[in-house]
């Protein structure tokens, strides 16, 4: 492998970014070049340089790969083709049902400026979605069941935040136990969305805001709320402060089937986090180094986690993950 050092730029300073950040000093072969963010620059407490976004496309020479950070309900639509066409990018975009159109969105840019995107990695979409492939190739005859949390959804707390008159918020991903048992046993269940998880809303609001029609957008918001039974619970800063500081996050990828004649397996991923953003942070960090790799084999164009082989995520060589890992 090369001794040069991959440079980085990260792009939004929120959870996901700070997590970059520290993700970036744990990868020898990384440096972080630049922090770009809306905010005032004075006002981020980092030792890296900061610029804000509107200075980025000065930057197009002097970064290998561009690390998006931002939110995927209103930031990466816009953002990720926008910055795919200056920059090799990775995201996490985690609009499950709107990955192929922002895919085409990305893809269209990217091909056009002869750059690699890596969209929607993560843990979810990301590595569940390399799970969910993998066990149904080997078990063809069966059915996979993913399971969130209990834990905060970076992506729903986001979500609801931009809901106008919410003024902080946190949502909470809960599984339901007896069915995860169920398939732990070897019950093939058919489970609607609502009988898998319940989603716990925690909001402070603006003064004035009026409470009941926040909480009906939220509840019927499409692809996030609509499809679950969502509880929205209002309460002061304080508690936000004192009850909903962390986030801790995890789940599971289930995929019960039979082989032969019958014989029942049981293949489970499973993860438990401390905290989701620095775990996310830490996934998208390796696949930079991946999209950086892609890029000098001349490759372009959008990708997803498919489309990119697990050794190129790994700082060692091919040679020492023969001989170590395999």
């Amino acid at each position: 492998m090369s001794d040069k050092k991959i440079k980085i730029g990260i792009a939004g300073y929120g959870n996901l970014g700070r997590g970059v950040e520290q993700s970036i000093a744990q990868n020898p072969d990384m440096s972080l070049e630049v922090v770009f963010t809306r905010r005032d620059p004075s006002s981020i407490d980092t030792q890296a340089r900061v610029e804000r976004m509107s200075e980025i496309e000065q930057y197009r020479d002097s970064i290998d790969v561009l690390i998006l950070c931002g939110g995927s309900a209103t930031d990466l639509p816009e953002q990720g083709p926008e910055l795919a066409a200056m920059f090799h990018t990775v995201d996490s975009y985690d609009t499950h049902a709107r990955i192929p159109e922002y895919y085409a969105a990305v893809d269209q840019a990217a091909q056009q400026s002869g750059h690699v995107s890596v969209i929607s990695t993560g843990w979810d979409p990301g590595l569940f979605s390399l799970n969910r492939v993998l066990m149904e190739a080997i078990l063809p005859e069966g059915s996979t069941y993913t399971f969130w949390g209990k834990g905060v959804s970076q992506g729903h707390s986001d979500a609801i935040r931009r809901v106008k008159g919410v003024k902080s918020g946190v949502q909470y991903t809960i599984p339901n136990e007896e069915a995860v048992d169920r398939i732990r046993r070897g019950e093939r269940p058919e489970l609607a969305t609502k009988d898998k998880h319940v989603r716990e809303c925690y909001i402070t609001l603006e003064p004035g805001a009026d409470e009941e029609a926040i909480r009906q957008e939220i509840v019927n918001m499409p692809h996030y709320f609509s499809d679950y039974d969502t509880t929205v619970h209002v309460i002061s800063e304080e508690e936000m402060v004192r009850d909903h500081g962390a986030m801790p996050h995890g789940g599971i990828v289930i995929r019960g089937g039979v082989t032969g004649k019958g014989t029942s397996q049981v293949a489970e991923f499973n993860i438990k986090l401390d905290s989701n953003p620095e775990f996310t942070s830490s996934v998208l960090v390796a696949y930079a180094r991946a999209v950086y790799r892609m890029a000098l084999e001349g490759q372009v164009g959008a990708k997803t986690v498919y489309d990119v082989p697990i050794g190129y995520l790994s700082a060692r060589s091919p040679e020492e993950l023969r001989k170590e890992l395999l």
